[in-house]
């Protein structure tokens, strides 16, 4: 069963999965829900955990049992235990802000071309090395005796086990990339308590059973294997890309869009670091190098404000009215920080568009094409400067994840790249998951077996590029995105 955690929500997925087919049936589906405390944005993550269990329990009493389980969720974020194990406090939210302008104290002690050399990860405020930088000398910080990212700690309070799943590992800017383990020589520099930090756990490793309570609460066996699969999100997501052959890229789109390629060795050049590209760990010691694209954040940011209006808020009108409006009539970088925070993204949006001399968009289904063309140019320029930095020709771009069932989206990113691009599955991640579990039994084959399965037996859509090349590049060069 697939316990998938994401930044808005969570679900429980039990998963059929062999040789010849592989399917999931949704059994529960709960929200996150994010709490704003004095000073601080915290994970509701005992929340999540319950989620979890009751995701079990429904699994158990629909199907009588399920023969294994791994938890996926975002990465960078993380949890801390005290000496007798206990939570020290819910995990802050990676967009907190207690992280602003801690980067640049690291990079006295670790420079930035150094730190970029030995764990080959993209510059972001929020990586879990500048979290714990931001919370050296908290009294919460020095009671702790362990660290776990979020399935981590999910999985502990499953099996009482403690480990570091690799690719999840990979995102704390605390990894060696070459080595495929935690750097103890950058701990030890900046000042941070290795024995924080457990094992690591490869995907597919047993992660243990599941504790008394747990069972008693959702009625599985205690004997139900635990199974760590590619915890960080992206990473079972990039493992069932339907891809068949060579050449390909992949835009991972939901709240962000994670676009990039599937490579054999980190590129850790003072180039790549300079384009804020990342070297994050892959299903078989493969490497995701790829850069994090501000995604449907700015649309679902902008559907939430409209909605708190009163506003009408439903995606299908306006995305029909997205599909009519006049191209390229305003503009933005996703990237540009003042969208990083939850608030009014409509008035940001605007404001950026005054503050480099475009005329705002003037009605919703305006603000919406403004996003998803502006969001293909992103993906457009992230997937060439990828190909470009690893030597990579590039044939095709999987897009999956949440993002592949907005047609707009699918299509206009072809047109920006002028690539064709497969679209689907739309639950790459929990597809991902449950085959690491079903590999890890032997139901299915090595990654190309899984991703053949994925490409015979889920639905996929594929969108050719059309309309004028030039008309993409003049609005790359708007917004420095060429």
């Amino acid at each position: 069963m697939a316990g998938r955690v994401g930044g808005s929500g969570g679900s429980g997925r039990p998963g059929r999965s062999d040789r010849g087919a592989v399917d999931l049936i949704e059994v529960h589906r709960f929200p996150n829900r994010p709490v704003r405390l004095p000073g601080s944005l915290r994970w509701d993550v005992l929340s999540l955990f319950q989620g979890v269990l009751d995701g079990l329990g429904r699994a158990a009493r629909t199907y009588g049992g399920i023969a294994s389980v791994g938890i996926d969720s975002w990465a960078v974020d993380y949890g801390l235990l005290d000496a007798d194990g206990q939570l020290l406090g819910n995990p802050y939210h990676y967009r907190d802000t207690r992280t602003e302008g801690v980067g640049e104290r690291v990079w006295e002690t670790v420079p930035a071309r150094e730190l970029y050399r030995i764990t080959g990860l993209q510059h972001l405020p929020f990586n879990t090395v500048f979290q714990l930088a931001a919370a050296s000398g908290s009294a919460q910080l020095a009671a702790a005796r362990k660290l776990l990212m979020i399935p981590d700690l999910l999985t502990h309070w499953l099996t009482g086990s403690v480990g570091s799943e690799a690719t999840n590992a990979s995102t704390t800017g605390l990894f060696d990339a070459r080595a495929g383990d935690w750097s103890h020589e950058l701990m030890g520099r900046l000042g941070i308590d290795r024995s924080l930090f457990p094992a690591i756990r490869r995907p597919g490793d047993a992660a243990g059973t599941l504790l008394p309570y747990v069972a008693a609460e959702t009625g599985l066996p205690e004997s139900t294997p635990v199974t760590a699969v590619a915890s960080h999100d992206t990473a079972s997501a990039v493992a069932a890309v339907p891809a068949t052959g060579p050449g390909f890229a992949y835009v991972s789109c939901g709240t962000w869009s994670l676009a990039g390629l599937e490579l054999t060795e980190p590129v850790v050049t003072e180039a790549s670091r300079a384009a804020n590209f990342t070297n994050e760990l892959g299903l078989d010691g493969s490497y995701r190098f790829l850069r994090n694209v501000m995604g449907l954040w700015l649309l679902s940011e902008s559907l939430r404000t409209w909605g708190e209006r009163g506003l009408p808020a439903d995606l299908a009108p306006l995305m029909e009215g997205a599909a009519r409006s006049r191209p390229f009539a305003a503009l933005v970088d996703p990237d540009d920080p003042s969208f990083l925070t939850p608030g009014d993204m409509p008035a940001r949006i605007a404001a950026y568009c005054a503050r480099t001399g475009q005329q705002p968009p003037t009605d919703r289904a305006a603000t919406v094409r403004c996003v998803l063309e502006s969001l293909a140019l992103a993906h457009r320029a992230t997937l060439r400067a990828a190909a470009d930095l690893s030597g990579t020709d590039i044939r095709v771009v999987h897009l999956v994840g949440g993002g592949s069932r907005n047609e707009l989206l699918c299509q206009l990113t072809s047109d920006a790249t002028g690539l064709p691009v497969v679209a689907g599955p739309a639950e790459a991640t929990a597809l991902g998951n449950v085959l690491v579990q079903a590999r890890a039994q032997g139901l299915v084959g090595d990654r190309a077996d899984m991703r053949r399965l994925v490409a015979r037996t889920q639905r996929l859509r594929r969108y050719e590029p059309r309309g004028d090349a030039r008309a993409w590049s003049a609005a790359a060069a708007r917004i420095g995105l060429d």
